[in-house]
């Protein structure tokens, strides 16, 4: 029984890391490329890319937290 309920919010942090991070990306990948140029705000490539990885430390952090999983 502690399996199956382990398996059920296994899959639900899986699908909470899928909205987060494809959320997350979206809207890094737009500061990323320039959307905020015109009011005169541009990120170099580095804080580009440091945008992007900050999707691995959140999807990390939030697979931690099952941890926190009561199996009872």
């Amino acid at each position: 029984m502690k399996a199956l309920v382990l398996a059920k919010q296994t899959y639900g942090k899986m699908i909470q890391n899928l909205f987060w991070a494809t959320g997350y990306n979206v809207i890094a990948i737009l500061l990323a490329a320039g959307v905020l140029s015109a009011w005169g705000i541009v990120f170099s490539p580095a804080v580009g890319a440091l945008l992007m990885s900050l999707t691995t430390v959140i999807v990390a952090i939030n697979a931690v937290m099952l941890r926190r999983a009561k199996l009872a």
